[in-house]
């Protein structure tokens, strides 16, 4: 099977197990969307989203993170980790949308990666869920291990796989693929202990870096 072939493959079994993909992040606009990616780093999306309802209802909208206090935003947010340097993104990035952008999330990846502690991935996210705009592929910790070990990247630095996957999936299918490999990443193949017994990929996959006798 040709590596493209076996992409859409891939894709057309997770489609199947996850017929309706969308993030695990609770959000309502493209600003929630972004600060609950932001927040997301180096922590779990359950407990972003026990950090972000009080946060929303404290700071409703950008302008008034932009007036926020720096120091209560890290209280807010103090759980997520890192919170120092991502509550000081955040207000930067809200002052930088009302003065820059008129008070709306830009809707180009250019523009999106101008915003402080917004890179490709939180910027792919963004544009493909809250904007339906492909522009890339958002690769986290889940999309790069899967990836190599499915053989649809032989790299492990994000931005040149998502080089390869933009290459082996149509447009439309950029944002699909990262749900998809983030949904069975946790579920199936996971980092230390990959279910390839019950691994509806096993048969195509070629298991790259996975120790033998994986369960």
């Amino acid at each position: 099977m040709k590596k493209k072939e076996k992409a859409l493959e891939i894709h057309a079994r997770l489609e199947r197990r996850y017929p309706e993909p969308e993030p695990a992040l609770d959000w309502t606009d493209a600003w929630q969307l972004l600060v609950a990616t932001v927040l997301a780093a180096q922590c779990t999306d359950e407990r972003v989203n026990k950090v972000t309802p009080h946060l929303f209802e404290r700071w409703p909208d950008i302008p008034s993170v932009a007036r926020a206090d720096v120091t209560e935003l890290e209280e807010a947010v103090r759980s997520t980790g890192f919170f120092r340097n991502k509550a000081k993104n955040l207000k930067a990035a809200a002052t930088r949308i009302v003065e820059e952008y008129d008070g709306e999330v830009p809707r180009t990846m250019a523009d999106l990666i101008t915003l402080p502690g917004v890179a490709r991935k939180t910027a792919n996210i963004v544009l493909s869920n809250a904007f339906d705009i492909h522009e890339g592929v958002a690769v986290d910790t889940h999309v790069k291990r899967l990836s190599y070990r499915l053989g649809l990247t032989t790299h492990t630095d994000p931005v040149r796989i998502e080089k390869d996957l933009m290459q082996l999936y149509p447009n439309k299918m950029w944002g699909e693929i990262n749900h998809f490999l983030v949904y069975f990443g946790r579920e199936v193949c996971n980092a230390r202990k990959p279910k390839c017994p019950i691994c509806e990929l096993s048969d195509i996959c070629p298991k790259k870096g996975v120790e033998q006798g994986a369960t």
